[in-house]
């Protein structure tokens, strides 16, 4: 069993390659540095998941967003309003972003988690790699306690954040004005997208 630890040894177990868990205002989420193709495999092979399922892309802030993901000025000004917040943001990505994390695809899911231990996990690492930490199919962990063998095995740290609340966060193509799943916040997302051009 991997024991709880702090901040500093979950960013040094990032920068190793190594997996990580930790906790978000959904689920808790497992984390690996989203900018290195082996660290991304290592979560798809550890949540047994299939490959052109792209993973999202955790970050700290809209403002670290801005070094990985390119938004139309419609798209910036709802991250702006959404985020930090319980919602994935589906925007054009650039360079830094691996094909491996996006299965190849040119969009990538922003992801700003409003949890001050996810952030200032984010602020030390960069990109994290944002996708719940179960395997896939399995149902989505808000608890560490009840975190599948096979993540806790592969996970090098895990942040006990405390129970989370446990719904998943809304995945949403502002510029494409498609929700791709309703989650948290969900109502006030399609409110936004059926008002923005008034």
């Amino acid at each position: 069993m991997t024991p709880d630890v702090n901040l500093t040894t979950a960013a040094e177990v990032v920068e190793s390659g190594g997996l990580v868990v930790y906790p978000t205002e959904t689920v808790y989420g497992l984390g690996a540095d989203a900018l290195d193709p082996a660290a991304i495999e290592s979560v798809f092979a550890a949540k047994r998941r299939d490959r052109d399922n792209p993973l999202s892309l955790g970050v700290a802030s809209v403002e670290a967003a801005l070094d990985y993901v390119s938004p139309s000025p419609t798209e910036q000004r709802f991250m702006e309003n959404f985020l930090p917040g319980p919602v994935t943001v589906v925007v054009g990505g650039r360079d830094p972003v691996p094909d491996a994390l996006t299965g190849g695809r040119e969009r990538v899911g922003v992801r700003i988690p409003d949890h001050d231990l996810a952030r200032e996990l984010l602020e030390r690492t960069g990109p994290l790699t944002a996708t719940s930490a179960n395997v896939s199919g399995r149902p989505s962990v808000t608890d560490p306690a009840d975190l599948d063998a096979e993540i806790r095995t592969a996970a090098g740290a895990i942040l006990d954040g405390g129970e989370a609340p446990g719904m998943a966060s809304t995945v949403v193509d502002v510029g494409r004005g498609v929700v791709h799943r309703r989650g948290a916040n969900a109502d006030a997302v399609e409110d936004w997208l059926e008002n923005r051009s008034a």
